[in-house]
């Protein structure tokens, strides 16, 4: 029997049609299987891409450190002790970690009530003290001028890069803020750039929120000292984030009296560890979400083998009497197998249009929106493979029933009443 032979998919279509309600129902187990399918991956991909965008902006071989109270007496020193980072840090651990790549310190002075105004406008709004250097661990999203350079820190500028809401309050819609002057706890600085974030990870508060200035200005016109608050720092390319942290540690620990084996006086957060178990995460959800839509989809195809071994023992007669005509058992075969894959395909492409039109649809509601889930879609090549085992599924669904239909002998099957 050829494959293409109209005829006999004019039979088969006619066999599949002669019980609507039976096909309908058999089919929307397959149509049920392949829109989850669809629903499940396409979410599970969108779930995956959210959470990597959420970290999107920070390099991934970076950490964070601050100072916590010690938690072990050392050199006379008391247990609880507080302690601060300092500006000669930065220096010995350049000298003395060859695993450093960038390291930016940074500073912070709290949202106090209106600390941010300009004329009439006010809030309260975070400050944060930078070097340049931190653009290159957390890249900034520009939205207007730039952000602080190596100049502004080593001139001392009173200049400062506001977030998009600083702006929003601030600013009337369309006004041009860059060399604009605002005052922040009353000290003027000229705007040179407007900023936020790529994700949800923002370090001493949202960056759409926030007023960045030159580290060392921050310094020196809050006198603030040479205390650091938070030390961002990035490994060089092969390295370990963890090896860097280490010894990073050890020169902290050496240079600020501290035992060295207090696990508790250094506070830290390693990127590269957060990013590796949201990609585990990411490929853990879209494992699941494939074992689930698959077994829906296989619960689907056993449907289909149960309905066409009905149908086989509904037609024993018909296909007795085209055994006795001629008709050879890679014939009877065949029809079996095109009945059970075109059930299966018609039922297959209906789920995975639906599912496509469900995630474009939820595409189009979270567009713009800096959600967890972003643009939840299959890819092509997934969908075409989908399509490809559904009709292994369809022809292995119809392998029982056409080896029962094979068995059936000429005689008795005309017999049979």
């Amino acid at each position: 029997m050829s494959f293409l032979d109209l005829d006999k998919f004019h039979e088969v279509w006619n066999t599949i049609t002669s019980n609507k309600s039976r096909s309908v129902f058999t089919a929307f187990g397959v149509f049920w299987g392949m829109f989850m399918l669809v629903v499940l991956v396409g979410a599970g991909t969108a779930l995956e891409r959210g959470i990597s965008s959420q970290i999107e902006s920070f390099s991934t071989n970076s950490c964070f450190m601050w100072s916590q109270r010690t938690s072990l007496p050392y050199k006379g020193f008391r247990k609880g002790r507080n302690w601060d980072m300092k500006n000669e840090d930065i220096q010995l651990i350049q000298s003395t970690v060859p695993e450093l790549q960038y390291i930016a310190p940074m500073i912070f002075s709290g949202s106090n009530t209106n600390n941010v105004t300009r004329n009439d406008k006010s809030g309260a709004y975070q400050i944060k003290g930078m070097t340049t250097d931190y653009a290159l661990i957390d890249r900034p999203r520009q939205v207007l001028g730039r952000f602080i350079n190596q100049v502004d820190v080593a001139e001392k500028r009173k200049v400062c890069v506001i977030g998009e809401r600083v702006y929003e309050v601030l600013f009337p819609h369309g006004e041009d803020p860059i060399g604009k002057d605002i005052q922040v706890n009353g000290i003027y600085f000229q705007v040179v750039g407007v900023s936020g974030s790529y994700g949800n990870i923002n370090v001493g508060g949202s960056a759409e929120e926030s007023v960045v200035l030159p580290f060392s200005t921050m310094q020196q016109v809050f006198n603030m000292g040479n205390s650091i608050h938070i030390m961002a720092l990035t490994a060089q390319p092969g390295v370990k984030v963890t090896v860097l942290e280490d010894k990073v540690k050890a020169v902290l620990k050496a240079a600020n009296n501290i035992a060295p084996e207090d696990e508790s006086a250094i506070g830290g957060m390693n990127i590269e560890e957060m990013f590796t178990m949201f990609l585990y995460l990411g490929i853990g959800i879209v494992s699941l979400m494939w074992v689930v839509g698959l077994g829906t989809l296989f619960a689907g195809a056993v449907g289909v083998s149960n309905i066409m071994l009905v149908t086989v023992r509904e037609r024993t007669k018909e296909i007795g009497i085209r055994r006795a005509i001629g008709a050879t058992p890679t014939a009877i075969v065949g029809q079996i197998l095109i009945e059970s894959i075109v059930l299966t395909l018609i039922a297959g492409v209906a789920g995975l249009m639906s599912g496509v039109g469900v995630l474009s649809l939820a595409g189009k509601l979270l567009e713009g929106r800096e959600e967890l889930i972003q643009n939840p879609q299959i890819d092509f090549g997934i969908a075409v493979g989908a399509l490809v085992v559904l009709m292994i599924i369809g022809a292995l669904a119809g392998l029982i029933p056409a080896n029962r239909a094979v068995r059936i002998k000429a005689i008795e099957a005309i017999r049979e009443e």
